[in-house]
């Protein structure tokens, strides 16, 4: 979980815990239901969530280049 300091909120523990809060502000967002500086506010912390989340992948697709000797290979999935 997500915790607040006094410089604002913690960033968050891992890429699933910050997918979930990001998913909750978009929520919160499109519902239209918060006031204009509190809407401000939101907006910037989805955008703090976002970049976390785009730099959690793009550190895992290099680990992935790393175990491939660096090529990235295509994402098949299950052929089950």
């Amino acid at each position: 979980m997500v915790t607040a300091s006094k410089h604002g909120p913690a960033a968050p523990a891992h890429y699933e815990a910050a997918l979930q809060e990001l998913e909750q502000l978009v929520a919160k967002l499109e519902s239209g239901d918060m006031p204009l500086e509190q809407l401000l506010s939101q907006y910037q912390r989805g955008a703090e969530l976002l970049k976390f989340c785009r730099e959690r992948l793009a550190a895992v697709e290099e680990q992935i280049k790393v175990l491939d000797q660096g090529a990235l290979k295509p994402w098949i999935g299950d052929a089950a």
